[in-house]
């Protein structure tokens, strides 16, 4: 199972940066509602196989994001 909440974490970002997904959409060339879409639907951002294998091996998926250049 991912433990994020994508929607959240994308809306959450979004409020960081000051930019709406309509915004974010346009910068990489597609429409808001593909990116909202993409962001709703729980096997959209993580391919379902991967996620069965780590379940299977009895883990669960958790997403950490890291700015670039923050290394």
């Amino acid at each position: 199972m991912i433990k994020n909440n994508i929607e959240v974490d994308v809306k959450v970002k979004c409020i960081e940066h000051e930019i709406t997904q309509a915004q974010l959409a346009e910068e990489i060339g597609t429409t808001s509602q593909y990116v909202n879409r993409i962001i709703k639907k729980r096997d959209g951002v993580v391919n379902k196989t991967f996620v069965q294998m780590l379940e299977a091996l009895g883990y669960d998926i958790e997403l950490t994001y890291v700015k670039r250049g923050a290394e």
